[in-house]
């Protein structure tokens, strides 16, 4: 039972973790639990429907239709986490400020919140699938021990909720002029880490190059398949045998999303701030 918690532990704290930084990013944002409860459920019913599916995705492609899924997977949450990120950068500023001395926000959040819920529905969807194959798997070859093994799932699904929670409460504690730098942060580390996770898929579906198969071998320092190697590969992406086209892509994607922020995600001056603007430029 314990071995099965463990493992369903590491699985649900991938999207536990991607949950608790949309939370955070997103707080204050009107109507953020209507679009959380719709990724959540989106999420939990996909997952479902990838576990009953599991043989055909897989068969697909040449037997390599579930790399080609979770890469297509990966790739819309690098998209929606890029989007996110830049509208941050032009609203979070004005958001921060009302919710300071309003206790108010902004009502275009909603269109941020779209884009984040399909997140959530995209880190439930992988991780929920992962975990109810596993589950199921112990359960058919072995049905003497289901319910202890069914118990040691619920278990680990429990501990995972719990640590995402307490990340989401940590994370509210940073002050409110530096929760959405610090979210925005955490996002962009994010998306770098998917679309590497996005293109090793692809490399293993033989659909891009590896450029190099292992760069390094941080294994014996940091296992990736441990606690810790989990949550560090949720978070900034951690590969501890990281092919060369993954490398480019982390980079490239923490680069591009960067400079799309800076170019793109400035915020709008105010009509003070454009008439100040004006005036020290004649």
């Amino acid at each position: 039972m314990l071995s099965t918690a463990l493992i369903v532990f590491r699985e649900i704290l991938e999207a536990a973790l991607v949950v608790s930084i949309v939370l955070a990013a997103t707080k204050g944002v009107p109507r953020r639990g209507y679009w959380v409860s719709w990724g959540l459920a989106t999420g939990i019913g996909g997952a479902g429907l990838v576990a009953a599916f599991a043989d055909v995705i897989s068969d697909l492609a040449s037997g390599m239709g579930q790399e080609l899924f979770n890469a297509a997977v990966m790739l819309i949450a690098v998209l929606m986490l890029a989007w996110h990120s830049i509208w941050m950068g032009r609203h979070g500023r004005e958001m921060s400020a009302q919710l300071n001395v309003l206790g108010q926000a902004v009502v275009s959040g909603q269109q941020s919140l779209a884009g984040m819920a399909v997140v959530i529905a995209v880190a439930i969807l992988r991780e929920g699938s992962e975990a109810v194959l596993f589950l199921y798997g112990i359960a058919a070859s072995d049905p003497g021990q289901a319910p202890q093994m069914l118990a040691g799932g619920a278990l680990g699904i429990a501990g995972g909720v719990a640590t995402g929670v307490a990340i989401y409460f940590g994370l509210l504690r940073v002050a409110m002029r530096h929760l959405f730098r610090v979210t925005n942060a955490m996002i962009i580390a994010l998306a770098a880490g998917m679309a590497s996770q996005c293109v090793g898929f692809l490399v293993a579906a033989d659909w891009l190059p590896a450029l190099g198969d292992t760069l390094w071998d941080s294994s014996r320092l940091l296992n990736e398949n441990s606690i810790v190697g989990k949550m560090l590969h949720t978070l900034i992406g951690y590969t501890a045998q990281p092919s060369g086209i993954q490398v480019i892509a982390y980079l490239g994607t923490l680069l591009g999303i960067v400079a799309l922020v800076r170019v793109l995600g400035q915020p709008k001056p105010t009509y003070p701030q454009a008439l100040r603007q004006a005036r020290n430029s004649r």
